[in-house]
């Protein structure tokens, strides 16, 4: 988990796995706030006290919602990276396109972490580390692949990419229009075409020096 604060987690029982992974779909299906700790006990076929000796509090289970998922996203990003191709700018574009398809599968209600925020704005909150870690670790992410990309401004073009990345995230979860992110990663080629044509003859990376 990138971030500066360290993030307490929990040993996973079977018991504690079911109150999880019950968890996960009633927060994002209802949010954090809206769903009571009777509710996730029932849902997860465990007692009220079952679920507080595994996770304490409801706050830690929030914590674990949120970092279980920022784990699954991040798997699923690694496999379509080393699929994607060699390129700098390829595998950029895959990051919009994997956005793209977990958006489809797992977050028709926008990004978890933008949702938990939104209820969750307290630096306090045990939860807060991981919503803003995950965030910072998108961000080092395209970082890292324009600095392979560009020489100039990369870090510039990285905080450009990320606005567009969590923009077409928030207008996916409202519904505002068809595809955002199809069409956020339409935006990003262009950014990164128009970038890499200005970098001069002995500015340009190649593919043998990206790899």
């Amino acid at each position: 988990m990138s971030g500066t604060e360290e993030v307490r987690r929990i040993v996973m029982t079977p018991a504690a796995r079911r109150v999880l992974e019950a968890a996960e779909r009633l927060f994002y299906e209802r949010g954090i706030h809206a769903v009571g700790v009777d509710l996730i006990a029932a849902e997860a076929g465990v007692t009220k006290k079952t679920l507080y000796d595994r996770f304490g509090s409801k706050d830690q289970l929030v914590v674990e919602y949120l970092a279980y998922r920022d784990e699954r996203w991040r798997d699923f990003l690694a496999t379509r990276l080393e699929a994607a191709g060699t390129t700098p700018r390829d595998r950029i574009l895959c990051v919009f396109e994997s956005s793209r398809a977990w958006a489809q599968e797992h977050s028709s209600k926008g990004c978890s972490m933008v949702n938990a925020h939104a209820e969750i704005s307290s630096s306090s909150h045990p939860a807060h580390p991981v919503i803003a870690g995950q965030k910072q670790w998108m961000l080092h992410l395209f970082a890292d692949l324009t600095s392979k990309a560009v020489t100039t401004d990369s870090e510039q073009l990285a905080r450009t990419l990320m606005l567009l990345h969590e923009g077409a995230l928030v207008a996916h979860g409202l519904a505002i229009f068809p595809d955002p992110i199809g069409h956020a990663r339409d935006q990003a080629r262009i950014l990164l075409d128009v970038a890499m044509r200005e970098e001069t003859p002995g500015e340009r990376r190649t593919d043998d020096s990206s790899a």
